[in-house]
């Protein structure tokens, strides 16, 4: 059989059936799976590509920063939502559009910028003060070089870079800020009238009403599901230690970390930076070398140091202070130009020294001498340490033990909490929307609360983590699950509903109707007096002006400003509190005079991010039109 069919798999009848399969391959995408699409990007901005990998990775950031913020309400499939996917890309677009920006204009994050990012975070901090130690013990338990992580800092500012400078840039005039305060603090003649609620004429409701009614409005009946808890909390911080460290252990502690409590030795530097590019030639090379060399033999012959920074250096961040870079450590600037910087002597300048920023030319002003604490100065720290060592510690032995137990045994928390000495605690009913304050809370607890695993299946839940070294496991209680509500059970609440309904409608149709006649006859008094009701005066109200409704100010200033000697009406909703209108009158500007230079400096400063962010944007879209932007949202 298989003879006869090479045999006739010979020629035209063959090439026609290879084809014929050809054409269903491709119809079910078999041949692009053999020949695979080797592109991965989600999008490609001009000639780079984003990455899946560092699409899914700023996803993954984005879940975790909204998970641990104890304020949100964390819902998972908000992030699978196609158009949070695509904010999300719109933002990295952003970015690589702005690194290129930065590579075309010559932007580049200066040392200065770099040192003091690193130093002003409080991570790399002891008592306020960035402490090197900390610093490169954090780095390696992330597993991660201090050129590594500058690199990462770098990254981040070069996306500031350019903001930061339209915004820097950013111009407002006295005329700009005039029209503003004039429109902040300008004030308008007001009368109005609080209207009565009108009396019901009709307070009759029929069962068929409230049948209807109810048929109508079923959703707002509904109970919420709810449910209740028992479970186990447990917080290191509320464990009690058995022992406390001993003199002898306090003092092995102290010479075994004594490097943690030496104090860096650091050197008070100004440099002048002559920048090379990226991908630079050897001959822009040479030129930026033989310019550093140039300015350095000028130094060297007494030339003022800062006078020289201010007219030569391309970093920004210092060039304007003398290139003065305040006192410096190391570990937080680039190995070359510490090396250099820590070899010279107080009053010596450095030859030109190559960074991947270019060449510094580095003026040393002054020097500390590194110290170490004295085991007095450091006790109560360590001692501190150590007993909550030993508590984080109990704390890792009884989570293990607890998620182990609970685990074991699914259907209950008491076993665990005898076999460890730990009390089961409860929770009051809540909904999916948490409870305000305990673990309910907590939108994990809360998710958990809810899940199958728990609410359906009735087991334990996993451990929970609360924050650090606090962790709880909860099991369901009691459950109410949503229902209607009998018609009987409401049936007065209806009633209340449907008289409600007929007073706001009522209140609706008198202030159209008075409304309507003061537009007609221009008499607010007459025709509100009519109804027993006096009409308030506020002659140069202000936008916050007290004694007044603020749904009322809202209305009255967005009116337009009626024609000069005339008045414009309106009416405004006050909610519960019914119906008002308002006359109009005179529109005055604001009293420039009045305003302090406190005052037009805060409203000056805020103009110029207005009008920088507007320009920022502005700037975004041009770089977007001229740029070929490709985006898979198939790979999203």
């Amino acid at each position: 059989m298989l003879q006869n069919l090479r045999d006739k798999l010979q020629g035209w009848p063959a090439i026609i059936l290879f084809g014929a399969m050809a054409l269903l391959l491709a119809s079910f995408g078999l041949i692009s799976y053999v020949s695979q699409d080797t592109n991965t990007f989600v999008a490609k901005v001009g000639k780079v590509e984003i990455s899946q990998r560092a699409f899914q990775d700023r996803m993954n950031e984005l879940r975790r920063q909204a998970a641990q913020d104890p304020n949100n309400k964390f819902d998972p499939g908000y992030f699978d939502k196609p158009e949070v996917k695509q904010q999300v890309l719109d933002g990295l677009i952003k970015q690589q559009l702005l690194l290129q920006a930065n590579k075309q204009l010559g932007l580049a994050v200066t040392v200065a910028q770099l040192q003091q990012a690193i130093a002003n975070t409080t991570d790399f901090q002891v008592n306020g003060k960035f402490n090197a130690d900390t610093y490169s013990a954090i780095l390696a338990n992330a597993g991660m070089t201090p050129e590594m992580y500058q690199d990462r800092v770098r990254a981040s500012l070069e996306t500031t870079l350019l903001p930061d400078a339209i915004q820097a840039s950013a111009v407002v005039t006295e005329r700009d800020l005039d029209a503003l305060l004039s429109l902040i603090y300008q004030t308008r003649d007001l009368r109005y009238a609080l209207l009565p609620r009108p009396p019901l004429t009709d307070s009759t409701v029929t069962d068929k009403q409230v049948s209807d009614w109810y048929e109508q409005h079923k959703p707002e009946y509904m109970t919420r599901d709810q449910v209740s808890l028992s479970y186990i909390e447990l917080d290191a911080s509320k464990l009690k230690i058995d022992t406390t460290p001993s003199e002898a252990d306090l003092r092995q502690r102290y010479e075994k970390e004594k490097a943690r409590f030496q104090e860096p030795a650091q050197r008070l530097a100004s440099h002048i930076l002559i920048s090379v590019p990226k991908n630079a030639t050897p001959a822009q090379q040479k030129a930026a070398l033989a310019k550093a060399e140039s300015i350095y033999r000028q130094a060297e012959a007494g030339a003022d140091f800062a006078a020289l920074a201010r007219k030569y250096s391309d970093d920004l961040g210092s060039k304007s202070q003398g290139g003065n870079l305040g006192w410096i450590q190391r570990g937080v600037t680039n190995k070359a130009f510490e090396d250099a910087l820590f070899a010279l002597k107080k009053g010596q300048i450095s030859k030109p020294v190559l960074s991947p920023e270019g060449y510094h030319i580095i003026d040393l002003r002054g020097i500390r001498a590194g110290k170490i604490k004295t085991f007095s100065e450091v006790r109560g720290e360590l001692a501190k340490e150590m007993e909550e060592g030993a508590r984080e510690r109990k704390f890792s032995e009884l989570a293990n033990k607890l998620t182990d137990k609970t685990y074991a045994e699914p259907g209950s928390l008491e076993p665990a909490a005898k076999a460890l000495g730990l009390s089961v605690q409860t929770t009051g009913l809540f909904g999916k929307d948490g409870a305000k304050q305990g673990i309910a809370a907590n939108p994990q607890v809360v998710k958990a609360a809810f899940s199958d695993d728990v609410l359906v299946q009735g087991n334990n839940s996993s451990a929970i983590k609360l924050g650090p070294n606090r962790m709880v496991v909860i099991h369901l209680l009691k459950h109410l699950p949503s229902k209607l509500e009998p018609l009987a059970q409401v049936r007065a609440r209806i009633r209340a509903s449907i008289l409600q309904q007929r007073a706001a409608k009522a209140a609706r149709d008198q202030a159209e109707a008075l409304l309507a006649q003061v537009r007609k006859d221009g008499h607010l008094a007459a025709t509100v007096g009519k109804l027993g009701v006096s009409v308030q005066t506020v002659d140069h109200a202000q936008r916050s002006q007290k004694g007044v409704p603020p749904a009322l100010l809202q209305t009255a200033f967005r009116m337009p400003p009626p024609a000069k000697g005339k008045k414009s009406y309106a009416s405004v909703d006050l909610g519960k509190d019914g119906y008002a209108l308002i006359a109009l009158g005179a529109v005055h500007p604001g009293d420039l005079s009045k305003v302090s230079k406190p005052e037009r400096d805060f409203f000056r400063q805020r103009l110029r991010q207005a009008n920088a962010l507007v320009a920022v944007d502005e700037f975004i879209a041009i770089l977007r039109k001229h740029t070929k932007i490709e985006i898979a949202r198939d790979r999203m």
